[in-house]
């Protein structure tokens, strides 16, 4: 053969090799690099979720800090911080309501009445509203219309000293709503305008599939205001006859 053929053909194969060669590099590289990529947005991913939990954490913990705090302004901070807080963790935020109802459950001092200090009419003022500002913000979640619903939760109010607040054009639905040994002691809790799937209609609120139990009551002396005037309908347990002071 022709040297110069010869040494052609070769030069020919070499550059094909080379050429095959640094395409199988290329495309290595390009499979090196997509899976590095992968495993870091991997990575990335859950560094952010790590970071978000302990967002939440830390969120959760000031909160609670602010509902415990002896300045009634600062518990209001944390009752709109548990809330907030609610609205952003979902899987969390039946805790947060436990919290809120749990802060309604706290030892509560009665109106000292209009003979009492200044300052101690005051005090109560003060706490008495922190308390309202939580069943404001439970009821806000439980509106139709609401950013964030709360429906379908369960509320705990076992033991709760009512001496105002209001529950309308709330929805319970799905959840247990539980009263037992609260004490309706003074002022109006206001339950008016609830609306039931069975039987009869209002507008407003709605207790379905859930439980409202009233039936164990500590102090029924100023009851709640209903929209009904007879029998409560299905879902809804009043105090016994002979538990009812004004009987």
């Amino acid at each position: 053969m022709n040297p110069e053929v010869t040494a052609a053909t070769i030069a020919a194969s070499v550059s094909v090799l080379t050429l095959l060669g640094t395409l199988a590099a290329q495309y290595f590289a390009r499979r090196a690099t997509s899976h590095d990529l992968e495993e870091q947005g991997k990575q990335l991913d859950k560094t952010l979720a790590e970071q978000r939990t302990r967002t939440l954490n830390e969120r959760f913990a000031t909160a609670a800090e602010e509902l415990g705090s002896d300045k009634p302004a600062v518990r209001l901070a944390g009752v709109y911080a548990m809330a907030g807080l609610a609205d952003d963790r979902e899987e969390n935020r039946q805790t947060c309501v436990d919290v809120l109802c749990a802060y309604l459950r706290m030892p509560y001092e009665p109106d000292p009445g209009q003979d009492a200090a200044e300052s101690q009419r005051l005090a109560f003022q003060a706490s008495r509203e922190v308390r309202h500002t939580v069943i404001r913000v439970i009821t806000a979640h439980l509106k139709n219309d609401a950013a964030e619903s709360w429906q379908g939760l369960d509320f705990d109010f076992q033991g709760v000293v009512f001496d105002g607040g209001v529950f309308s054009d709330a929805q319970f639905s799905g959840g247990t709503v539980n009263f037992r040994s609260a004490e309706f002691s003074g002022g109006t809790v206001n339950f008016s305008g609830i609306r039931f799937r069975q039987g009869r209609v209002f507008d407003g609120a709605e207790f379905s599939g859930g439980t409202v139990d009233f039936s164990d009551v500590f102090d029924w002396s100023s009851p709640p205001a209903f929209p009904w005037t007879d029998t409560p309908p299905s879902g809804v347990k009043l105090p016994r006859k002979k538990d009812q002071s004004q009987s």
